[in-house]
């Protein structure tokens, strides 16, 4: 079974310990993407954001497993996190090749990503799907304008941990929140 790690955050430049084959490559699902996920830390983080995000190409390296659970164990250690939020498309599993067995938090999401496996030559695909939850965390609706007073309000070391995950992230990450961070310098300490 070959299958496809996304990435399109701290997981392409932090990988740790993640079984992988070659590099990090573009030209992944182009998914909604946003920095509307607060971490435990306090960072705005980026998420898989139907609502809010903005659409990404994201990037794509090969698992080391060929088997799909050890992949989304593999995942699931290396994003501390527990199986449910680990995102997956499994062709393998295509019984009538209009639907892939899938677990996703929206059927627009698994689609794009069933179809783009398809085209590349992938038998499973898996991600990080934690929600966002911006509202939940600072009790109002994400928008750019909250969360630029979100960032504003945070104080050090937080704020520079903040500003890095931001920075750090890939370049084609180009949402409405990180341009306009850059138009008011709050990037630069």
């Amino acid at each position: 079974m070959r299958i496809a790690i996304l990435g399109w955050g701290s997981l392409i430049g932090d990988p740790g310990d993640l079984p992988r084959l070659g590099d990090w490559q573009p030209g992944g699902p182009v998914l909604p993407i946003e920095f509307s996920r607060v971490s435990a830390e306090g960072r705005l983080t980026l998420v898989i954001d139907p609502a809010n995000g903005q659409p990404v190409s994201t990037r794509f390296i090969t698992s080391a497993r060929s088997h799909l659970d050890r992949a989304i164990g593999d995942l699931r250690v290396r994003e501390r996190t527990i199986a449910e939020y680990i995102g997956y498309v499994n062709l393998n599993l295509n019984l009538n090749r209009a639907r892939a067995a899938r677990r996703c938090r929206t059927t627009a999401v698994a689609d794009t990503v069933r179809d783009w496996a398809s085209v590349h030559g992938f038998d499973a695909v898996i991600w990080t799907d934690l929600r966002p939850n911006f509202e939940v965390k600072t009790g109002g609706p994400f928008s750019v304008e909250r969360a630029v007073e979100y960032l504003h309000s945070l104080v050090e070391p937080t704020a520079q941990a903040a500003r890095e995950y931001i920075q750090g992230a890939p370049e084609e990450v180009d949402t409405p929140l990180r341009r306009r961070l850059q138009e008011d310098d709050w990037l630069r300490p």
